[in-house]
């Protein structure tokens, strides 16, 4: 298999997961978080946090390093700027959790805060819409890749 298709692989397996990820957080989880009893807060949220973590972080490693290396090898079936654009969005994804997210989750860490959770609720959209485009992006490169591969094997004799 070709780096760049290895590349496309690493991203398909992470990025599909963090979309439903996303959209799981953004429904259901974050919201619940105003539900919390504030004497129950900051244990629901510490757990929340560190938990998510552990199946969050190594998707995004996975999937920043394989949009990352699809910039570095070339595949005919994938537009140049169709491999920037997904590295672009991959990036967005982690400047907003750091920039915004990770902030936010600091103020609630000390106990819930309306307006932080708003923000926090309010700009996970961000993460929400990037990540869902990332997705139908990799799908759409898998599209093309699988037209491509089966034009080939239908050549062959």
């Amino acid at each position: 298999m070709s780096p760049a298709r290895l590349a496309l692989l690493a991203q398909l397996a992470s990025t599909l997961p963090l979309v439903g990820l996303i959209w799981i957080v953004q429904v259901v989880l974050y919201p619940q978080f105003a539900r919390v009893g504030s004497t129950e807060f900051v244990a629901y949220h510490a757990a929340h946090s560190r938990l998510i973590t552990f199946v969050v972080a190594p998707l995004m490693v996975v999937e920043i390093v394989g949009a990352l290396a699809l910039l570095g090898f070339e595949d005919a079936t994938v537009p140049r700027g169709v491999a920037w654009l997904g590295a672009f969005l991959a990036a967005s994804t982690w400047g907003i959790t750091m920039l915004v997210s990770v902030p936010q989750h600091e103020v609630l860490a000390r106990g819930f805060d309306a307006h932080a959770h708003a923000l926090l609720v309010t700009t996970n959209w961000l993460r929400t819409v990037a990540w869902s485009l990332r997705g139908a992006l990799l799908l759409w490169v898998m599209g093309r890749l699988l037209s491509a591969g089966s034009a080939v094997s239908l050549a062959r004799p």
